[in-house]
């Protein structure tokens, strides 16, 4: 994988919420959940608050200014399905996940995805 290609980014509305979370509660991160009972929804956390594991994989991190960078991680079953697209963590108005540090503030973190294209597709070693 080459440092020219990321699979997860940040809108600014994120971003914005990002900050005053931080504010809030120190360093987060992400665990994209797998569906239940969040749905599939991107759920941010105090770092240490959600352990990751060996069954984990680190999506990438965001790079939201003025914050140290937030990893995004996802399950390996779910990567599987998941592993031939770019996330785009944005916010919208909404009850937040129930964990999810987001969930007071009457917005809501979702994931935008689309496919790779050919050259990320490339870098991350997917094309044919």
């Amino acid at each position: 994988m080459t440092d020219a290609y990321e699979r997860v980014a940040v809108t600014d509305a994120a971003a914005e919420l990002l900050r005053r979370l931080t504010d809030q509660h120190g360093p987060l991160m992400f665990h994209q959940s797998g569906g239940c009972c969040d749905g599939s929804a991107p759920m941010c956390y105090p770092v240490g608050m959600f352990v990751t594991g060996p069954g984990d994989v680190r999506l990438g991190a965001l790079d939201v200014t003025g914050l140290d960078p937030i990893e995004v991680y996802m399950s390996q079953s779910q990567f599987e399905y998941w592993k031939y697209t770019h996330l785009t963590i944005d916010v919208v108005p909404g009850r937040g996940a129930g964990f999810s540090v987001e969930a007071p503030t009457g917005l809501r973190f979702l994931i935008r995805s689309r496919m790779l294209d050919p050259a990320e597709l490339a870098a991350f070693g997917l094309a044919d």
